[in-house]
Parts: C-alpha cells; structure tokens; sequence
C-alpha cells in the first residue's frame, strides 16, 4: 500500500472509529425488525438468512432454494453455532469460528463473498452484546473475533466505489479491497470498516464508479431503520460533510 493510500484509509478508518454510533444504531433497528416476530432458534437463523440473501441486486431464486431447502430438511445442524458450520463444511474437522463460517456459507449454492461476509457479519453482531443482542440464535457463537482468524468485509458496489475515489489506478472489487485491509488491519478493526457502507450509501449518487459523492438525503430516507426527526438528520449530515471531505481529499 502507497503512502497516500495509506494516509487515505488511516484517516477513513480513525473516522469510522470514532462515529460508529450512528451506523450501530441503524444496523440494531435493523435486526430488530427481522428478528423480533420470531422466538424458536430456527426462525431467527431462516429470517436472517432470507434476510442477507434477498440484500442481492439480482438473487439466484433457482439455486437459492436448494439451499434453503437444505436447510429446512436438516434442522438437527441448526441447534448450536458448531453444528451449523459442521453442516456448512460437511467436517468435523475445522475451526468453529467466524471465518470457517464465511467459508463454509461460501460452499453453499446461491451464496457469494458479499452475501457470505454480510451473513457472517450478523451473526457476529447478533452475539458481540453491542447491538442489544445476547447469545440470540446459539448459545456457543463466539462473542468475539479471534486474532488469528479472517474477517472479511461485505463488499458491494458502494464500497468499490469509496475505494475507486481513493485510488483510481486499481480495478477494485471484493478481493483486492478485502486483501489490502487485512494486511494493514486486525480482525476486529475490519469489522469497524463494515461501517463504511452506510457512509458511503447515503452521500453518493447515481451508479457505476464514477458516481457522485454528495449528502444524498432521499437515500437516508429509504432507509427504514434510520431515525427520522430534524435533528438527528441534521447531525448525520453534518457528519457527512466530514466524511465527503476526507474523500475529496483523495
């Protein structure tokens, strides 16, 4: 990584850090509404699997149900976190930790990296304790990231986008982005740039690399479990005023 990128990502990162009050509280509303109709173990797990497959612009609804299918036929590997990714990577032997469930989701028909990182990520949140949820779908997922182990980032166009901005000279995409940051950030400090989607989805508009990075207020808006009254918009535009500038410094 050049001096400029890294100078880049170091003050993206000491930003995204420092406001991460704002997404968590997003992400928590969000979790809350598709977790809250349910009560047996199985229904959490089925409402946030539908939940992070359907997050896909164009999702393979053919392939997709043989996975679910899958998974309604065996709820005996959905009791615990352990069974789950035994089942995931048809082995007992693997680590039961975050990475081997990315993996392991990854191995599974209609899933990608973005939907395998985004699904692993909620689930991680959904057991931290930081997002209002205690041990809500296994008792045994582990409540933290281990340092040895690799977390990846959900990334999507709005990410590839942030990272064009920053260094045009790259064809960014999932891989690249997700190798530079776990070369120069720890497991749990990856997890910190999940917040840089929100950032980035609601101070861009239009499509494609080359879109414009402006506070975008109807995408705020669109978001249901963003909080909606005078202040609280006003406070996170001005945020984002602070975010724009570090990108426009790029």
């Amino acid at each position: 990584m050049n001096t400029t990128t890294n100078s880049k990502l170091s003050t993206l990162f000491h930003f995204l850090n420092e406001n991460r009050a704002y997404n968590k509280k997003v992400q928590s509303n969000s979790y809350n509404l598709f977790l809250t109709p349910f009560d047996s173990l199985e229904d959490k797990l089925y409402s946030v699997l539908y939940h992070v497959a359907n997050t896909q612009s164009q999702p393979k609804i053919d392939v997709l149900s043989c996975f679910f299918q899958k998974v309604y036929s065996n709820k005996s590997h959905l009791q615990s976190f352990k069974a789950f990714i035994r089942f995931l990577t048809d082995t007992d032997n693997c680590d039961y930790n975050y990475e081997s469930l990315y993996y392991g989701m990854l191995r599974q028909t209609g899933w990608g990296n973005k939907t395998s990182a985004l699904f692993t990520k909620t689930i991680y949140h959904l057991h931290n304790g930081n997002y209002g949820f205690k041990s809500s779908i296994w008792e045994d997922a582990p409540k933290v990231i281990e340092t040895n182990e690799k977390f990846f980032l959900p990334v999507d166009a709005v990410i590839e986008a942030i990272f064009h901005r920053i260094d045009p000279s790259r064809k960014w995409n999932f891989h690249k982005v997700n190798r530079l940051l776990q070369e120069n950030y720890s497991s749990e400090e990856m997890e910190v740039w999940d917040d840089l989607w929100f950032w980035g989805f609601i101070n861009q508009r239009g499509s494609g690399l080359t879109r414009e990075f402006i506070w975008n207020e109807p995408k705020y808006w669109a978001l249901i479990e963003t909080v909606k009254d005078e202040v609280s918009i006003h406070k996170i535009k001005d945020v984002s005023t602070r975010f724009l500038k570090i990108l426009d410094n790029s």
